[in-house]
């Protein structure tokens, strides 16, 4: 099965495909959508670059899943509204492909990956490129987004066995309740 990772970024979006088999993971690709040649002004058109760069890159790929990071308010309002749209642009990409979207926050991420919440990227592109196999560090946008691709792989896996559970046992998770609880 193959997994996309999205890393999502006004100036550079990163993106990352790994192939599931079972419990071994195969790097597939990675790269960026870049939108610095755009005028920094034309927001419209760098949010189509990213969607339609994410469209392509599913047509290319063809994965099965996907999965985006969740992005926090920083100190600069401005700059994390920003973030948003072009977050809210890739997973619009995502979702207009029919693909299912799984979001998980860069501590998340870093603790699948690295073992360490607060790792930093040179930690995550290290822990990357060993379990890919790859034979150098990818960038640091798409060494996030293949980290996005294979923490979905894990606990993807781990979320699909749960819920299977749940329906063979005949109840319903404790986390869900149909309709509103008094």
């Amino acid at each position: 099965m193959h997994i996309l990772g999205i890393d999502p970024g006004l100036l550079i979006t990163g993106f990352g495909v790994v192939d599931m088999d079972g419990p071994h993971l195969r790097y597939v690709a990675s790269g960026t959508i870049k939108t610095a040649h755009l005028d920094k002004k034309d927001l419209p058109g760098r949010l189509k670059v990213l969607f339609d760069g994410v469209r392509e890159v599913v047509q290319r790929y063809q994965p099965e899943a996907s999965s985006v990071e969740i992005v926090f308010v920083n100190v600069n309002p401005q700059a994390t509204l920003l973030l948003g749209q072009a977050r809210g642009a890739c997973i619009t990409a995502l979702v207009s492909t029919d693909l299912a979207v799984a979001e998980y926050t860069a501590l998340q991420m870093k603790k699948a990956v690295a073992g360490y919440g607060k790792a930093g990227k040179a930690e995550v592109q290290q822990m990357v490129m060993r379990l890919l196999k790859l034979p150098s560090l990818p960038g640091k946008d798409a060494a996030d987004a293949l980290g996005l691709a294979i923490t979905h792989a894990h606990v993807g896996a781990a979320m699909a066995r749960l819920a299977q559970a749940s329906e063979a046992s005949g109840k319903m998770s404790s986390h869900y309740r149909a309709g509103r609880s008094r």
